[in-house]
């Protein structure tokens, strides 16, 4: 069981490692040389700013250059240190599978179709985890770059509604995703997010990604959603979310998920695609993010503004082109002393 030493009040779900996760690494600790490299890097402050571009009929655009592009910082025009295709850098991906009884009709779909995604997007020099939320947040497997090992975690996932007080998943007493009365737990999405990126991503280089299959509905959570963003901004982390839902399980309560998962995927820099519970849909969004993850740049620079403030900053990328679009985070949080 991992501790939780970022998350000081008491009761927040733990997440739980799966059986099958690797062992504790033994490997040797970094030399001076490699410390000292790590050092550099903070001192230098270089900024990451992970992107992919469209056209105006939505298709990607490979094959940019550093003269294509600029990046603004907080509306100031940065100078580009580097440009670069991520087209086969290794990627580093969590998968957060939602397991609350919304889920309920739509999570064997999720399995195979999920499992799939990892036998295509996974190579030898990337690794991926998998969480699952519901009135808790558990690690069903550690990092790997094994999609076998994923896919029988992710098949191994199970619908989870107790919630803690008897109501064995009662919509509106602790079960699901109906709001609650008293202490409330049913779908903890934020805490998933924040715990994803502060414990899994944070430590991690690179291209990073989370893929979030749920339904957007969030009850109970003990994080905001601004601060699940801020987590993920933070960690560098680009989140898309495939909104997935059982509409019918909602009844009167009516339907609310869509809004949060937007803010979610469009804050990181990453896309919201709605599939209903439609499997062809489902296939073709990680499609869609297989090919974007596999169509990215990456533009980085020292800040203009040299502060170690803490403070957000804003971060626009412009390509030359008739109705380009990117897509980019919002922003990033400078360093502080």
């Amino acid at each position: 069981m991992l501790g939780l030493p970022v998350l000081p009040v008491a009761g927040w779900a733990q997440l739980a490692p799966s059986p099958d996760a690797p062992p504790v690494s033994t490997a040797p600790a970094p030399s001076p040389d490699e410390q000292s490299v790590a050092t550099l890097k903070v001192t230098v402050n270089l900024v990451d700013v992970f992107f992919t571009v469209k056209d105006k009929s939505g298709n990607l655009v490979p094959h940019l250059t550093r003269d294509d592009c600029s990046v603004t910082e907080d509306k100031e025009p940065q100078t580009l240190k580097s440009f670069v295709a991520e087209t086969n850098q290794p990627l580093t991906l969590g998968i957060l599978l939602d397991t609350s009884g919304s889920q309920q009709q739509v999570l064997p779909l999720e399995q195979e179709v999920g499992a799939e995604f990892l036998q295509r997007v996974l190579r030898q020099k990337d690794e991926a985890f998998l969480l699952s939320f519901d009135v808790n947040v558990d690690l069903l497997q550690d990092f790997t770059n094994s999609p076998r090992t994923l896919a029988r975690a992710m098949h191994k996932a199970e619908i989870n509604t107790a919630g803690g007080n008897g109501a064995a998943g009662i919509p509106g007493a602790g079960g699901g995703t109906v709001p609650t009365i008293g202490d409330p737990k049913g779908t903890l999405l934020y805490d998933s997010v924040f715990l994803a990126s502060n414990e899994k991503m944070n430590q991690e280089t690179g291209r990073k990604a989370m893929i979030i299959l749920t339904d957007g509905e969030d009850q109970g959570s003990r994080t905001k959603i601004s601060e699940a963003v801020a987590a993920a901004q933070k960690s560098n982390v680009i989140i898309y979310v495939i909104l997935i839902a059982d509409t019918g399980f909602y009844g009167n309560w009516g339907y609310s998920g869509y809004s949060a998962a937007k803010r979610l995927s469009d804050e990181t820099g990453g896309r919201l695609i709605n599939v209903g519970n439609n499997s062809k849909k489902l296939e073709a969004a990680f499609q869609q993010i297989e090919d974007e993850l596999r169509t990215q740049y990456v533009a980085s620079y020292t800040p203009s503004n040299i502060k170690l403030d803490g403070s957000f900053r804003r971060l626009a990328v412009t390509c030359r082109g008739d109705g380009m679009k990117v897509q980019v985070r919002k922003g990033y949080y400078a360093p502080a002393k």
